[in-house]
């Protein structure tokens, strides 16, 4: 699974390279604070397996990782920190923390990931121009890379059912008609407000 990591790349940067570069800076910092450095290195090392498998099976990388590496016998550690260095980090497990922590060094250090700044944008634009295209949208913004798209509704064109399927319709039309890595997450928000002032 690891040599499958040479052959793929995330914003251009070969994943296994990095995966090497996380390994490295994880354990640096494992020795830093006191830590196991080799279980550093090797969450580390492990954190995106799941995009050796993340085309042939469902879900995110973090997740398909994280399945497969509890079927290998991963420690709990490992394992965790496959699932979790993208999102809300769990602080039971510190491996977890240190993995994210070179992971974001590794995808953000000058040089390391050349996609362009226009394109970037372009894909952002592209996102938020498909889910304002839908009736009662308000507003969209992308956030976390393009990874997440978060959709305001008015409340007086929508009502709750149609907020739901306005979020599934969005995510459908993004399976149609984007190509990406991984998963794009859409949240539909439909608000009313009221206020009244006591006098």
């Amino acid at each position: 699974m690891l040599g499958k990591l040479h052959f793929r790349t995330s914003y251009s940067q070969n994943v296994l390279r990095h995966s090497v570069e996380v390994a490295f800076i994880s354990g640096l910092l494992a020795e830093m604070l006191g830590m196991d450095a080799t279980l550093a290195r090797r969450a580390g090392l492990l954190h995106d397996i799941g995009k050796a498998a993340d085309h042939e099976l469902e879900g995110g990388h973090p997740k398909i990782g994280a399945d497969l590496l509890r079927r290998s016998g991963e420690s709990p550690e490992v394992v965790h920190a496959a699932l979790g260095h993208h999102d809300q980090i769990v602080t039971e497990y510190p491996y977890t923390m240190l993995v994210a922590t070179g992971d974001a060094c590794s995808a953000s250090r000058p040089g390391a990931r050349r996609e362009s700044l226009e394109r970037y944008v372009k894909r952002m634009e592209e996102l938020e121009h498909i889910a304002k295209r839908f009736e009662g949208v308000q507003q969209a913004f992308a956030i976390q890379a393009g990874r997440e798209l978060r959709v305001i509704v008015n409340a007086e064109k929508a009502d709750d059912k149609n907020a739901a399927k306005i979020c599934r319709d969005i995510a459908k039309a993004f399976e149609q008609e984007l190509t990406y890595p991984g998963e794009i997450k859409v949240t539909v928000v439909r608000e009313t407000r009221f206020v009244e002032t006591a006098k």
